[in-house]
């Protein structure tokens, strides 16, 4: 009787330590689409979650066509770095890029009618053949991410070149693409499978718990951002920023407007990958000619050309996917929208400060952020004018205005602004307008 009671304790003691354990835990990340700085971020962000979580498998939902051979080393070396079983589910296809993500991965399984293989680099702007110099490149990195992961190494450099002749399995003049089947046959896929769960199911991996990890809303936000409509907006609102802030010094808000845009111009791109640290600097430099050229250069020369070049210039770089000016896997229908989104920016901040300052002056909005309105005497208000007439005085402008800046009446400074116009430092000027403190002047023609 004591030894059943003891052997029923022991059963008991062996189910609940059972109980106790901890369900595994999977992650499933997907690789949709091209392989580009973007997914870059989302399969980092996806390896830190798995490793927050502390999973014990990762499986990539796989169908993509390839995309830039940079990011997709760079997912390469996170995948190999990670310390736990990374296996892909190939759904699909995993053509180029998609084809050395998956051989860097523990396990390949491929549903029926999959694909994996034609990792021939090609350029961005069409189609063609990337020079040798990236086919060997490419060449390099497929054989040692086989062998890495106990694949033929020959078979992953056939994924690339058209030229390596392998017995049976490849003549010269085409690339390897593997179906489900050959690869099955030449050591590139575990087995052919429906599903993920089925996957878990012949790794005997049973009651477990499964996450897939989407982006979160912060992310979705900064992809949000990416987009070039979005971006030419952004860019509109900081040419029109600055422009309203010139005209109307001391507002604040068209500056401060100016500065969100920028920054969320600059931090999509920069967490992508894609803004570079020497194309923001490039911008700052652009922008900073500019103020110099307008407040503190006179005339319009060297600098002002080189300032409006470098910020141009540095918009639409920050934009593009290129190795310092090395746009050989940029595609070509990339740079032209980032120069469409950025020259509409510039083209509609022109428009509508062309169109739309005036008006703008006038809306119910603007006159809660600015005194447009005259303030008499004989209501109470006092001013720096009151003791005398101010327009139709003479004077010279004690600084460049560009619209704004300083003139000197009478021995007195006074904050001016004109028309528009440059006008330089002791010209003479004549008072037209006053607006609240400040002189509204033109260049004196006598």
């Amino acid at each position: 009787m004591k030894a059943l009671l003891l052997t029923l304790l022991s059963y008991i003691g062996l189910f609940s330590v059972l109980l106790a354990q901890e369900k595994p835990k999977v992650m499933v990340m997907e690789i949709k689409s091209e392989i580009d700085p973007p997914m870059l971020r989302y399969v980092r962000l996806s390896l830190e979650h798995a490793e927050k979580i502390k999973a014990d498998y990762v499986i990539v939902d796989m169908d993509t066509y390839g995309g830039v051979l940079t990011d997709a080393k760079e997912i390469v070396d996170l995948i190999m770095d990670f310390k736990k079983p990374i296996w892909v589910y190939i759904n699909s296809d995993a053509a180029s890029a998609g084809a050395l993500i998956s051989i860097a991965c523990d396990s390949i399984y491929m549903s029926p009618g999959a694909s994996i293989g034609a990792a021939t680099v090609v350029e961005g702007t069409g189609g063609q053949a990337a020079p040798d110099k990236y086919q060997s490149y490419m060449r390099s990195i497929m054989r040692s991410t086989a062998e890495e992961n106990g694949r033929d190494p020959r078979i992953a450099e056939g994924m690339v070149d058209e030229k390596v002749v392998i017995d049976s399995i490849k003549q010269a003049g085409k690339v390897i693409t593997f179906t489900t089947s050959e690869a099955l046959k030449y050591g590139y896929c575990e087995a052919k499978v429906e599903s993920i769960e089925e996957i878990l199911k012949r790794n005997k991996i049973m009651n477990y718990d499964i996450e897939y990890f989407k982006l979160g809303a912060a992310e979705k936000i900064i992809a949000f951002f990416l987009n070039p409509f979005i971006s030419g907006l952004l860019i509109l609102v900081i040419i029109g920023g600055i422009y309203f802030e010139l005209q109307t010094p001391g507002i604040g808000f068209p500056l401060f407007a100016a500065i969100i845009a920028l920054v969320l111009y600059l931090v999509p791109y920069y967490l992508n990958g894609l803004a570079e640290y020497w194309e923001i600097l490039a911008l700052f430099v652009g922008l900073t000619l500019l103020v110099l050229e307008l407040f503190v250069i006179p005339g319009f020369g060297v600098a002002g050309v080189m300032g409006i070049v470098m910020t141009v210039g540095s918009l639409v770089l920050i934009m593009l996917n290129n190795d310092f000016f090395n746009f050989d896997f940029v595609p070509l229908g990339d740079i032209v929208v980032a120069m469409f989104a950025t020259f509409g920016g510039l083209s509609g901040g022109a428009l509508l400060l062309f169109f739309g300052s005036a008006r703008l002056t006038q809306t119910k909005a603007f006159r809660r952020m600015v005194l447009t309105e005259t303030q008499d005497k004989e209501q109470g208000y006092t001013s720096n004018f009151n003791e005398e007439l101010m327009v139709g005085k003479s004077g010279t402008a004690f600084t460049v205005l560009r619209p704004s800046g300083k003139v000197l009446i009478a021995g007195k400074l006074y904050d001016a602004f004109s028309r528009g116009e440059y006008i330089e430092k002791e010209a003479e000027i004549e008072v037209i307008d006053v607006e609240s403190s400040t002189l509204r002047v033109k260049k004196s023609t006598t």
